[in-house]
C-alpha cells in the first residue's frame, strides 16, 4: 500500500469514528430530553387505571298478574275491596338486587304466590320513574316525588292498603320469604284494627336463636349513659330467624368489625321486659321499646350519633350497602349529607370505581 492510499484509510476512519460518536451524543441528548418531559409532566405517561364496574345488578320481569294500573290508587282501592282484597304497592327500582331477589323469591316463586293472587292487587312503583300516582283527590305526583314523600330509603318498599286507601302495613327492603308472609297474615286478616305489624308479629314468634357473643357487643340497662357518639343497638330475640346469618356473614367480616369500632355496639333483647333507661332518660323496657320504634324485623339496627337516630337497617342487606350504612353513620358522613344517605353513596361508589375497585351489590 503506498503512502497516499495509507493517509486517505486513516482519513476516512477518523470521519467514520466522529460520525459514530456524534450520533451517539445526539441519541443521549434526545434520551435526556424524553425523560426531563416524562419527569415534568408524569401524568402523560403514568399508566392509566383501569375503571372499576358496578357488579351484582340484577333485573326480574314482574309477573303478568301485576295490576295494570292506570296509577289513580283510590280507584284502586276501591275495585280491590269489592273483591275483599288489599292493594300492595311494590316500590322498586331497576337493577336492585333485593327487589330482584324479593320478585323471584316472595312473590313469583313463593309457596303462597297464588295466596297473594287471591288476596292481593299489586302495583309496581318505579322510585325513579316519572308516571303520575293520584293517591287520592288531594294528592298528585310522580313515581319519584311519591318516594321522597314516603322516606323510601330501601327498595323494595312494600306499602299495604286498606278499604279506606290508608297505610297499614310496610316494610322497608328484602325480608325473607317466611317473614313475608307472616305480613301477609297480618294485613289479609286485618289484624291491623286490633294490633301494630310489630304486636302480631311477636305474638306469633316461637324460640329457635341462641344470643351469640361478639367481641363488640356489649349490655346496658341504661341507654342515656353512652354519651353522644356514635351508638348502634342492635334488636335480636330468641325467636329470630335471620340473627344467625347476620353473625356468621357481616358481623365475622373483618371490615365490618373495623367499622363497628366506631360505636358504642349495644343488644337489646327485643322480647324482655326488664327495666330500660331509654335515649331521653325515660323509663322503658326493650319490648316496649321495640314496639316504640315500630321494629318489626329481628335482627334491627337502629344508629344514632349526637343522640338522634340517623338511620336503620331493618332487612336483609348485602355487606357494601350494609357496611356503607354503619360508615355513614360511625364516620359522621351524615354531618356533610345530612339530606340523604344516597348523596353520600353516589360520592362512594364514584371514588371506588375511579380507584379501579370494583363494587359488587350483591355479595
Amino acid at each position: 500500500m503506498n503512502r497516499e492510499v495509507f493517509m486517505v484509510n486513516i482519513e476516512k476512519n477518523k470521519s467514520d469514528t466522529f460520525r459514530l460518536a456524534a450520533q451517539q451524543s445526539l441519541r443521549l441528548m434526545i434520551s435526556m430530553i424524553v425523560l426531563i418531559v416524562m419527569l415534568s409532566t408524569p401524568q402523560l405517561y403514568a399508566k392509566e387505571t383501569v375503571q372499576g364496574i358496578i357488579l351484582g345488578t340484577k333485573i326480574s320481569e314482574h309477573p303478568a298478574w301485576f295490576k295494570e294500573s292506570f296509577l289513580e290508587i283510590s280507584e284502586d282501592v276501591a275495585e280491590a275491596s269489592e273483591s275483599n282484597k288489599h292493594v300492595m304497592l311494590f316500590l322498586h327500582l331497576n337493577g336492585c338486587p333485593y327487589c330482584f331477589k324479593m320478585n323471584e323469591e316472595n312473590l313469583k316463586n313463593a309457596p303462597y304466590t297464588s295466596f297473594i293472587k287471591t288476596n292481593f292487587d299489586v302495583i309496581a312503583l318505579n322510585i325513579q320513574g316519572d308516571r303520575e300516582v293520584v293517591v287520592n283527590d288531594e294528592t298528585s305526583s310522580t313515581e319519584k316525588q311519591l318516594a321522597e314523600q314516603l322516606k323510601v330509603i330501601y327498595t323494595p318498599t312494600i306499602i299495604f292498603m286498606d278499604s279506606n286507601n290508608k297505610i297499614v302495613a310496610r316494610t322497608d327492603g328484602y325480608r325473607s320469604v317466611e317473614d313475608f308472609k307472616v305480613v301477609l297474615d297480618y294485613v289479609h286478616e286485618k289484624a291491623y284494627k286490633n294490633s301494630t305489624l310489630t304486636q302480631y308479629i311477636n305474638n306469633k314468634k316461637s324460640p329457635q336463636y341462641q344470643f351469640r357473643s361478639h367481641p363488640l357487643l356489649s349490655e346496658t340497662n341504661d341507654l342515656s349513659s353512652l354519651g353522644n357518639g356514635p351508638i348502634a343497638l342492635l334488636f335480636e330475640d330468641k325467636s329470630c330467624r335471620d340473627c344467625t346469618l347476620l353473625h356468621d356473614g357481616h358481623l365475622s367480616n373483618p371490615e365490618v368489625n373495623d367499622i363497628l369500632k366506631q360505636f358504642n355496639f349495644i343488644r337489646l333483647d327485643a322480647m324482655s321486659s326488664q327495666p330500660l333507661i331509654g335515649m331521653d332518660g325515660k323509663t322503658t323496657t326493650p319490648r316496649e321499646y321495640a314496639e316504640q320504634l315500630g321494629l318489626s324485623y329481628r335482627p334491627s339496627f337502629v344508629l344514632f350519633d349526637q343522640g338522634k337516630e340517623i338511620m336503620r337497617i331493618e332487612s336483609r342487606l348485602f355487606r357494601f350497602h350494609f357496611s356503607e350504612v354503619l360508615r355513614y353513620v360511625g364516620e359522621h358522613h351524615h354531618k356533610k349529607y345530612p339530606k340523604s344517605f344516597y348523596d353520600y353513596l353516589d360520592i362512594k361508589t364514584a371514588e371506588l370505581l375511579k380507584s379501579g375497585k370494583n363494587v359488587n351489590l350483591a355479595e
